[in-house]
């Protein structure tokens, strides 16, 4: 973001701003295209220290032109989602992946991450203030009458600052600024396809207790990459190959992607309020002492599955009405799919309740 305040922006916003490592594409105007992108609650291509402030951030913003992607997309184009100091400052002193600039920052910016300082360089405080600034123009959007609709309106706003909206009585044509402010707008709505994932599972289900909860942690990784021996209870991560799995056309995919295999997601759902083991076997051993019919499964409860030689190779959180939230394999990533299809039915094994 380059927004500037006072009589400094009479000056310096007229300037070409660089949004940081990121050239700036001219696109062919296409004034239907401005606010065409719908969007959904889904979330993909995301760092994982980026991922669950993202999520908090939209979920706290009631306006529904906000989503996850909308962010994502925004945060890419500011800063690619840098967070040193070097990489992340502007040539006007915009700081931090979110870009605020100090006085904007002084507004919009808390303690969100608690970590006892409020800065725009951490992660959390960065991407709640982005959102509440976000949330805030979106509402001044939507009230305001002017065409392109409000997520391109609110976008322009963050970008050149309100008072230019308001000036042009909608996103700054491509004459002001060398067309900056209109590039922008243009460029996150049209990438926010890249970072759309499927859509959220409700972050209410009925009920509590240890499998609803698991259910609701497991869910804010839906379109998180799949990895082979990737993911610990902290996070997703990198995996490993073992000749067999972890490939993907002819190459070592785990080793160089962050993500989730169907066990460590399980682990990560449970924990630590429940410490299950690593493994699919070793999750099964754990609770195979509490089977579970599947005329009686309840959300939270885990899915197995073996080849025909007993070996459990794959591992589900039954999400209710009949489906699974899981990691299937290499290649695809963490979602929702109906129980009957998530893995070859001859291969079900049974359930437990941890």
């Amino acid at each position: 973001m380059k927004v500037i305040g006072g009589a400094v922006a009479g000056v310096l916003g007229l300037i070409l701003l660089i949004v940081i490592g990121i050239a700036v594409l001219v696109v062919e105007d296409d004034e239907a295209a401005v606010d065409a992108t719908n969007g959904g609650s889904g979330l993909q291509g995301v760092p994982a220290e980026f991922r669950k402030w993202i999520l908090k951030a939209d979920a706290d913003c009631k306006e529904p032109p906000m989503t996850p992607a909308l962010l994502a997309a925004q945060l890419y184009q500011e800063s690619k989602f840098k967070t040193s100091v070097a990489e992340a400052t502007s040539s006007v002193g915009a700081q931090g992946p979110a870009q605020f600039m100090p006085g904007t920052w002084a507004t919009w910016g808390r303690d969100d991450d608690g970590n006892g300082r409020n800065s725009p360089w951490d992660v959390g405080d960065a991407v709640m203030a982005q959102g509440r600034m976000m949330c805030s123009l979106l509402r001044q959007a939507a009230a305001s009458g002017y065409p392109g609709g409000p997520r391109a309106l609110a976008l322009a706003g963050y970008n050149a600052g309100w008072g230019r909206v308001q000036q042009y009585r909608g996103v700054p044509p491509k004459s002001f600024a060398g067309g900056e402010t209109y590039n922008y707008v243009q460029l996150i709505l049209s990438s926010m396809t890249r970072f759309q994932g499927p859509d959220l599972v409700p972050v209410s289900f009925s009920g509590s207790g240890p499998g609803p909860s698991a259910l609701r942690r497991a869910s804010t990784e839906l379109g998180v990459k799949y990895s082979y021996g990737g993911g610990t209870p902290s996070g997703p991560s990198t995996g490993f190959c073992d000749g067999v799995n972890g490939y993907l056309n002819g190459r070592c995919d785990a080793s160089r992607t962050e993500g989730w295999d169907c066990s460590s997601l399980v682990q990560y759902a449970y924990w630590p309020s429940i410490k299950l083991p690593r493994t699919a076997s070793a999750q099964y051993s754990a609770t195979s002492h509490r089977p579970i019919a599947r005329g009686d499964l309840k959300q939270g409860d885990l899915l197995f599955w073996s080849n025909s030689s007993g070996f459990i190779y794959h591992v589900a959180i039954y999400a209710g009405d009949g489906t699974v939230l899981h990691a299937p394999r290499t290649g695809k990533t963490v979602s929702l799919q109906p129980m009957a299809s998530a893995m070859p039915a001859g291969d079900y094994l049974g359930a437990t309740r941890p």
